[in-house]
């Protein structure tokens, strides 16, 4: 089936607030027929985000009908990534008019009663990024002593600041060059793009590296020569830093890269970004306790700024780190990828 996905974005389709959204306007081109949010309604996509065209926002699921829709995308993440109750009718008029539910909610819909009758009724289908197959709960074992393929991650000086863009313009970089490479996602809106991966915020802590070294073992099993794995959220995030941790130790990056936001000096609980040669370190001592890394790169998300400025921002950090640092999304994979191809062969 030709996906038509009406993304819902309430109150919050924006550059930063809207991510899954966001990246389905841009990964998956020309699948994104509308997105629901009754505070900008008659704006395009372009007009808000500058890229995804002439996609129009609509104020409601019945709405967006008019466009023939075949999937009803959640595309944003409400605090603490629960189901918030006025979302229900919302989900319930998608699915009566035959449309198959994309969530990366931690609110597991299909174990709701309502909501699986219902698509039942309907022949529609709900899929739950973050619902965890048994098979994932699994210890690390340390397969990165044995495996072939070359392993590299994206880190952060904060949450949600361009992981996932900066890795995705990287692989597809290495895929133009005719690389055997794989994408893994970690979060909702990596799986919805690789369409493989493993939710790891969902993931029970224990077995948070174990499920990621699963995730890998099956690509290498495939025969990929490079491996990307999706970062999530930051080592110095005091709610988030588990995930990091977790994930570092299931992927064993032979490589990683930095992703930072020169605008951004404070993180969400009001504590200042410490300085990035320190991030720097702090990474790579996570890994080297196990095997040789490095960081090799900075992606720069510079959101805010002209094409200028963000160059400005780029020979910056390039001076202060010796790294070569870039907007990946706006300028292309191709100074990273350099980068990599230096470091790991």
């Amino acid at each position: 089936m030709k996906r038509r996905i009406l993304a819902l974005a309430e109150g919050r389709f924006s550059p930063l607030k809207s991510k899954t959204a966001n990246a389905a306007l841009i990964y998956t081109p020309g699948e994104t027929v509308a997105i629901i949010d009754s505070t900008k309604i008659g704006k395009t996509a372009q007009e808000i985000l500058g890229y995804g065209g002439d996609v129009p926002v609509v104020a409601s699921v019945e709405e967006g009908l008019k466009f023939q829709p075949t999937h009803l995308l959640i595309g944003i993440a409400p605090t603490g990534g629960r189901l918030p109750d006025v979302w229900r009718d919302w989900i319930k008029t998608a699915i009566t008019h035959r449309m198959h539910i994309l969530s990366g909610l931690h609110t597991i819909l299909s174990d709701d009663e309502e909501f699986v009758k219902l698509a039942d009724e309907h022949n529609v289908t709900i899929t739950d990024w973050r619902k965890i197959p048994l098979e994932y709960e699994v210890v690390s074992k340390g397969n990165y002593r044995t495996r072939k393929a070359k392993t590299i991650l994206t880190v952060g000086v904060d949450c949600n600041i361009g992981k996932m863009t900066t890795m995705l313009q990287v692989y597809n970089e290495f895929l133009k060059r005719g690389l055997k490479s794989d994408f893994i996602g970690t979060g909702q809106t990596g799986i919805m793009i690789s369409g493989k991966g493993i939710a790891v915020d969902a993931v029970i802590s224990d077995y948070i590296a174990g499920s990621i070294e699963k995730c890998i073992d099956a690509s290498n099993a495939e025969g990929y020569n490079y491996i990307f794995v999706e970062g999530q959220g930051a080592l110095t995030h005091q709610g988030y830093s588990g995930v990091t941790f977790g994930l570092m130790h299931g992927t064993m990056p032979d490589a990683m890269i930095m992703c930072v936001q020169p605008t951004r000096t404070h993180d969400d609980y009001g504590l200042p970004i410490p300085d990035v040669n320190t991030l720097i370190k702090l990474h790579e001592d996570v890994i080297t306790l196990f095997r040789p890394t490095k960081i090799v790169g900075i992606g720069i998300n510079s959101i805010g700024l002209t094409d200028e400025q963000s160059r400005d921002e780029a020979k910056k950090l390039e001076d202060k780190t010796g790294l070569p640092a870039i907007d990946a999304f706006r300028f292309g994979g191709e100074k990273l990828t350099d980068a990599l191809l230096n470091y790991l062969k």
